[in-house]
């Protein structure tokens, strides 16, 4: 089996590809979901999160309200260091338990879609790590039309993350997304023709 850590910042079209991967037979492990499932109620997280945030972090539905959140974290560094060191290591144990039971199940690739598999240290679950880039002006663009931000929260965001030099220090594969859907699923297609002949 093989493990493929997807990564790339905000509107780098990461999202777009690990689809791609998906209709072409990959299984996609999304990091954002086992983060949602991990803020649950009585979960180890849940009740660390509390502890240290407060109740004030806690949304209707008993869950963790990742808003709430955000805005406590978001701009302050040590917040944000505090929740990371309760958040990154038992994702990793919940990824890493998954990715063990799609080996169970005898699935060929599997992708960890992850935006933040660099930063969170969680490249020893993957077997290489391929990376979304866009020049910042088709970042800002999408993004605009996804979440609706105001172009100056979005280019804070960018400058908030790794950058795409750094990432591609990490990167064994680098798909470049300036181009037309048809251009990048084109790529995506010869990538995964790639893997398969590598896999045997």
């Amino acid at each position: 089996m093989k493990v493929i850590g997807l990564t790339g910042g905000i509107g780098s079209g990461k999202s777009t590809v690990s689809r791609m991967l998906a209709e072409l037979g990959a299984v996609v492990l999304d990091a954002d979901k086992v983060g949602h499932e991990a803020y649950q109620p009585g979960t180890k997280v849940w009740n660390e999160v509390v502890a240290a945030f407060g109740q004030e972090v806690v949304a209707a539905d008993g869950s963790v309200d990742r808003k709430k959140l955000g805005a406590i974290v978001f701009g302050d560094p040590a917040a944000l260091e505090r929740l990371n060191g309760i958040m990154h290591p038992r994702m990793h144990e919940m990824m890493a338990d998954r990715i063990e039971e799609y080996r169970r199940q005898g699935v060929k690739v599997v992708v960890l879609e992850a935006a933040i598999l660099l930063e969170a240290g969680w490249t020893p679950l993957v077997d290489e790590v391929w990376l979304t880039v866009a020049s910042e002006s088709a970042v800002v663009q999408r993004a605009k039309e996804r979440t609706g931000l105001p172009e100056e929260q979005i280019r804070s965001r960018i400058r908030s993350q790794l950058s795409n030099e750094e990432r591609k220090k990490q990167a064994s594969v680098v798909i470049s997304n300036d181009g037309s859907l048809d251009e990048l699923r084109a790529k995506v297609a010869e990538l995964w023709e790639g893997l398969q002949v590598a896999d045997g």
